[in-house]
């Protein structure tokens, strides 16, 4: 396949016009959100106190594989959509490997990253609701980039919850969420009840995920013409992120590419499961083969080593209880870990389908995987976003046992972003002060007992 160009880019034509419901292809489906308090499943009146009612309709949706998107949407996503199809000539030529191997690059856009996509379209639902004030949380920072970004197109009030140690460890990131409007509170704060009891259960705690959330959904139910919007995790954030898999499926099509393996970072599962979505869809159906993994941090293995239950979303428990691979609501990540996917769960469709063994999950240490990261932007150009290398680095294994078998696959990853604003972690790992952590069992039984008795 000599004559596949370096960059593959379809015309604005050629954009999806549709989101990919995987839910509608499943076989069986994850289980529904529970009501913590009546143990039964939550209706569609009960989360719109909380999401956007088009969202939650989206969320409930298990019939339509095809959503149309919205033109206003569309016309947004053309600003910086198709994103290219990238084919990795030179990591394959220092690989020295028979493996064909290509990317998906969501990094053309300001906020860095793939999460534009949801963003993009959650605002756009909020604003036609009537909503004034919108409520998140964000770790890395690239949600909370993203949806800052999207707030200042459609002019709403935004509050960031922001991770405390991504805080301190990507200010730059903080300030292009203050250029777009957005307000940056680190979590857990004194801002909050919750953040306030997590505080006083965990001092000098750099933050979690789970902790954001519960201080960013207080403050949506709180204020008035206000809701909260999540950038991972929830189905509806699957099926934005799935015009990542339909621009992939289209650009492969057009120069007959066959993917065997499709790799993809795993924290909440948005990326990954936008990028397999239309594949893992044709898979169910059985019409192809192709082995599908999802890459976690070691220091934070919900999948390799969570279990697979009910659980809250969030450290305060506020959320609906959802079924998913879990660490516990209550498991806090070592504040070391620089690579982001800080995550204690698993979005319910990932997890339904690793369940279901329709994928495979493999955990990397971070230095290994900053090792994988500074190699591609040496070979390629690009410097990767810590996240997207976790992939990176399940990727380059695969193609150096490719070397070593002499068989000739083709493996395509998802490169959510760019690395520009995480140099903090790339001078760890550079200076050489950037070590490995792994939980032992019992720090792992810490967060299990978290985990609600239904």
């Amino acid at each position: 396949m000599a004559n596949i160009p370096y960059k593959i880019y379809l015309s604005e034509e050629e954009m999806p016009k549709y989101w990919y419901n995987m839910k509608a292809v499943m076989k069986e489906l994850p289980g529904p959100f529970i009501n913590p308090a009546t143990h039964k499943p939550c209706t569609a009146e009960e989360l719109s106190q909380v999401f956007c009612s088009d969202l939650v309709e989206q969320e409930l949706n298990t019939t339509d594989q095809h959503i149309e998107i919205p033109e206003e949407i569309r016309n947004f996503y053309k600003m910086y959509r198709p994103s290219p199809l990238v084919r990795a000539y030179c990591l394959e030529k220092l690989l020295d490997t028979p493996a064909e191997i290509y990317y998906k690059f969501e990094g053309t856009n300001t906020s860095g990253s793939h999460k534009l996509n949801s963003a993009a379209a959650q605002v756009y639902y909020a604003k036609k609701q009537g909503l004034t004030n919108l409520t998140t949380e964000t770790g890395a920072g690239q949600w909370g980039t993203a949806l800052a970004m999207a707030c200042a197109y459609y002019q709403i009030a935004l509050i960031v919850y922001m991770v405390k140690v991504s805080v301190e460890q990507k200010p730059y990131r903080k300030a292009v969420i203050e250029t777009y409007g957005g307000e940056i509170i680190p979590s857990p704060s004194n801002t909050t009840e919750v953040g306030r009891k997590i505080l006083a259960e965990n001092p000098g705690t750099g933050g979690s995920l789970g902790c954001a959330i519960s201080e960013a959904i207080e403050v949506a139910m709180k204020t008035e013409n206000c809701r909260y919007v999540l950038g991972s995790v929830l189905d509806h954030v699957l099926l934005h992120q799935s015009i990542i898999g339909e621009e992939t499926k289209t650009a492969c099509e057009k120069y007959g590419i066959q993917p065997d393996i499709i790799i993809g970072c795993v924290g909440g599962g948005s990326n990954f499961g936008g990028l397999i979505a239309p594949f893992m869809g044709d898979k169910i159906m059985g019409r192809n083969n192709i082995d599908f993994i999802g890459v976690e941090p070691a220091s934070c293995p919900s999948l390799t080593r969570g279990k697979y239950a009910y659980d809250f979303g969030d450290t305060g428990k506020t959320t609906p209880l959802m079924k998913m691979y879990t660490l516990g609501s209550g498991f806090l990540p070592s504040p070391n870990h620089a690579g982001g996917l800080r995550y204690h769960g698993m979005s319910p469709i990932v997890s339904k389908l690793y369940h279901d063994g329709y994928l495979e999950a493999r955990a990397v240490e971070q230095t290994k995987v900053f090792e994988a990261a500074t190699t591609f932007a040496r070979a390629e150009g690009t410097l990767p976003a810590p996240e997207s290398a976790h992939a990176l680095k399940v990727a380059m294994d695969e193609a150096l046992k490719c070397k070593e078998t002499g068989e000739k696959k083709t493996i395509l990853f998802g490169l959510t972003g760019t690395g520009y604003f995480d140099m903090s972690a790339y001078m760890s790992y550079n200076d050489g002060t950037m070590t490995d952590y792994i939980p032992s069992d019992e720090d792992l039984e810490k967060g299990f007992a978290t985990l609600p008795k239904i």
